[in-house]
């Protein structure tokens, strides 16, 4: 190669290499332009922080019959915190529900109530917050705290200890729901009065009381409850027709039961004749055949449903007194006369049918 020509050789390469320089400087500067991430603390990383021990506050003395559970829980929608704490130095808490581990998260039904430590001497709880429906968030100063979680009459208490950041949990209910209706023997619809359920606790108190879960309780009602048995009391009527029975409430289900009565509506009215108008101004006192008292009464038609069985009445009327046995058949809802006629004393229905 002659020298000129090397010479040329040489510019050209120097050409090309100015060229590439110029292309690439523009990427350089824009590469030093970029902050690089921050890298995550290591040392902050607490490798046990989801194995942290959540007891309940029904855990000691008297210990209560289920434990609550509590586990960690990621919803799909949780914030993305970034390279830095939005949360300053508080902490926020994500909670769900659900009856059972293996069931869906509570959509609605849920009602959350937070309360702060007591202190010490002094044993008061304050609430600090509250949320109702399904799933709840709550921004708290990091410390311990108690959760009471209530569905319908399902709850739980439990305490968790809260940090600066980001944690969720799942409370386990354990809780399911009872359905009760009520019929007469033979399964007849019941089709006058009224039936409604009081739910206990199967177990007594030390006066010999079971204490109250639910009352007043209509038919068809889902009642939510703790997975539990209970002492279910039906009443039809307000008199005497009571039916008792224990029935246990299973996670994640719905128990349904129908209670049968032996009892009927029956009215009562004092007359002159049989079929005759009713005396007003009468008291009524209705009683068993060994005379306790079941019920008594004031009015020209009173009305009672009493279990099925035989009842002595006594009706007074112008500082007179009238009685009759009659005899209550279950499913008979009928009027019961009593003849308020001089010298007739006790009478009964086979007596009267003579």
């Amino acid at each position: 190669m002659t020298a000129s020509a090397g010479g040329k050789f040489n510019r050209l390469l120097a050409s090309i290499a100015l060229g590439c320089a110029l292309l690439l400087s523009p990427i350089a500067a824009a590469e030093d332009s970029v902050l690089p991430l921050p890298k995550p603390d290591v040392n902050s990383i607490d490798e046990d922080s989801d194995k942290d021990t959540l007891e309940s506050v029904l855990d000691g003395p008297p210990r209560p019959a289920l434990t609550p559970t509590i586990t960690p829980y990621a919803p799909s929608n949780l914030p993305d915190a970034g390279p830095f704490n939005q949360f300053g130095d508080e902490g926020a808490l994500y909670l769900v529900a659900k009856l059972t581990e293996e069931g869906e998260p509570l959509s609605r039904g849920v009602a959350w109530r937070v309360y702060s430590e007591p202190k010490e001497g002094d044993g008061k709880l304050e609430m600090v917050a509250s949320a109702a429906g399904g799933d709840a968030e709550f921004r708290l100063d990091p410390g311990s705290y108690l959760v009471h979680t209530a569905y319908g009459h399902a709850g739980t208490t439990s305490r968790i200890t809260v940090k600066k950041g980001v944690d969720s949990r799942t409370i386990i209910l354990s809780a399911g729901g009872l359905r009760l209706d009520a019929e007469l023997a033979d399964h007849l619809p019941i089709e006058s009065g009224t039936v409604l359920f009081d739910i206990y606790e199967t177990e007594f108190d030390t006066r010999g009381e079971r204490k109250i879960v639910a009352s007043n309780v209509r038919p068809g009602e889902i009642v939510r409850l703790n997975a539990d048995t209970y002492h279910v009391v039906s009443r039809y009527g307000s008199v005497n027709a009571v039916v008792r029975a224990d029935m246990r409430v299973e996670p994640g289900k719905l128990t349904e039961a129908i209670i049968y009565h032996n009892a009927a509506m029956i009215t009562l009215k004092l007359v002159k004749e049989e079929g005759g108008e009713a005396l007003a101004n009468t008291s009524w006192s209705v009683l068993t055949p060994g005379g306790d008292a079941v019920v008594e009464a004031t009015g020209a038609f009173p009305s009672f449903v009493l279990a099925s069985g035989e009842y002595h009445v006594v009706a007074r009327n112008n500082s007179t007194n009238y009685s009759r046995v009659f005899n209550v058949e279950t499913g008979l809802d009928r009027e019961v006369e009593v003849i308020a006629s001089k010298g007739i004393g006790e009478l009964s229905d086979s007596s009267l049918a003579q």
